[in-house]
């Protein structure tokens, strides 16, 4: 399970290096050992939190174009979630 984790966020970070999304902000859980990175590119914001020098706990979470909550299992699921968002704004 670790492979598929470690697997889905180095192909989500290649793919969000290439289209040019930006850190906002890193916060630390300090009590749970949890860090929560949030990253926007435009008006598309997903977060991804996973435990300190680990991934094995690794979640993302976007936003569909209605608000609603999506949790990302595939590089797909982010992807179209963030093209649905574009295709709206114009």
């Amino acid at each position: 399970m670790n492979n598929i984790k470690t697997s889905l966020h180095s192909k989500v970070h290649d793919w969000m290096n290439k289209i040019g999304f930006r850190l906002n902000s890193s916060d630390t859980i300090k009590s749970k050992n949890v860090t929560v990175d949030h990253y926007f590119f435009k008006t598309f914001n997903f977060i991804e939190q996973h435990q300190q020098d680990s991934l094995e706990d690794l979640e993302i979470v976007c936003f569909d174009t209605y608000g609603e909550k999506v949790k990302v299992r595939s590089l797909l699921d982010l992807q179209t979630a963030f093209f649905e968002n574009l295709s709206e704004l114009r």
